[in-house]
């Protein structure tokens, strides 16, 4: 494959999954913000493009893990099946463990490290928002998809939703997974990059690692919802 620097950061991610770790690893947005050219994401990181290239050419030695293919090859339903069961049971998994650990790291360090008050406020607004859209997501929009595909693949007209096209929910589940960026980069830069402080106990480094391992996970959740489930869903509605 012949690396370019004018595809998309997006267009990697979907077409080569075992690029994601890099895009992770440099800080690369290759869900929210993957919709520009490779050339332009690295200038805005300041990170050196010739590099960026050796990295990709790198990790595009690797073998595609199957799922991956599978994930963008299968239905949308089973996709779904792997958002839902996977990254929304994630999320509602970590919330909770994350604002206790928070809770307890912010009493015992935050007088010496005042930006933990700030990490809190952030992830608390990050969580509230998070299991609003999950639900929104379970209830309104994927239903809709299912009931969508299942109408094509049994050739019966799509009934109209009530919102009017899939595309009008679609937008605002991007709009807030803008928002959900936007506070995982505050989050990032708070912690200067997840780097505990020569005086963090066990529990504020465990904070730490939880916080970017969440923020992975994350990323992979939206990619996999902006780049691959809504563009598909977007494209079986116009074609019906």
């Amino acid at each position: 494959m012949t690396l370019t620097t004018t595809k998309t950061v997006r267009d990697y991610a979907i077409e080569t999954p075992q690029t994601i770790p890099v895009f992770e690893k440099l800080g690369i947005d290759y869900c929210c913000g993957g919709n520009r050219p490779l050339e332009e994401a690295c200038a805005a990181s300041n990170l050196q493009i010739d590099e960026v290239l050796k990295a990709l050419d790198a990790a595009l030695a690797e073998p595609v893990k199957r799922s991956e293919r599978e994930l963008q090859a299968g239905s949308l339903a089973e996709l779904i099946a792997h958002i839902v069961g996977t990254h929304h049971v994630f999320v509602r998994r970590e919330i909770p463990q994350l604002t206790n650990l928070l809770e307890k790291v912010c009493t015992k360090h935050g007088a010496n490290h005042p930006e933990l008050q700030h990490i809190r406020t952030v992830f608390r607004g990050l969580g509230q928002e998070l299991m609003l859209h999950l639900m929104k997501e379970e209830n309104i929009l994927f239903p809709y998809i299912e009931r969508m595909e299942e109408s094509v693949l049994q050739h019966e007209p799509i009934l109209p939703p009530p919102f009017g096209t899939v595309a009008n929910p679609v937008h605002m589940m991007e709009h807030e997974h803008d928002d959900a960026g936007a506070a995982l980069k505050a989050l990032r830069e708070a912690s200067k990059d997840y780097t505990a402080p020569a005086d963090a106990c066990t529990s504020y480094r465990a904070l730490y690692h939880a916080l970017e391992a969440f923020e992975k996970d994350l990323h992979q959740h939206i990619h996999l919802e902006n780049n691959v489930l809504f563009p598909r869903a977007l494209e079986m509605e116009r074609r019906s």
